[in-house]
């Protein structure tokens, strides 16, 4: 079978898993930075097993953690402010 490859890299990344509990929930995230993600980061919930590449901009967008993580605005609060911290 023939394959058309897009890319195929093999690159260094730099991960870090946090977990922590908030007032309602337990977050326990991978955090990927690569140099392919022109500065933004991936940022895995491993407990859902849901992931987006986020920057600064994505944090402030209304309801865009709430829909690639599939909660609540109010279970995405601390998160939102965890991911402030860590890109500024």
């Amino acid at each position: 079978m023939e394959r058309f490859f897009l890319y195929d890299d093999v690159e260094d990344t730099k991960t870090r898993f946090v977990s922590f509990a908030g007032n309602k929930l337990r977050y326990d995230l991978a955090i990927l930075q690569s140099g392919r993600f022109f500065g933004k980061v991936l940022v895995m919930d491993i407990q859902f097993g849901r992931f987006a590449i986020i920057g600064p901009d994505d944090v402030e967008e209304p309801g865009y953690l709430e829909h690639v993580y599939n909660r609540s605005e109010e279970e995405t609060v601390e998160l939102r402010d965890y991911l402030r911290e860590l890109l500024n």
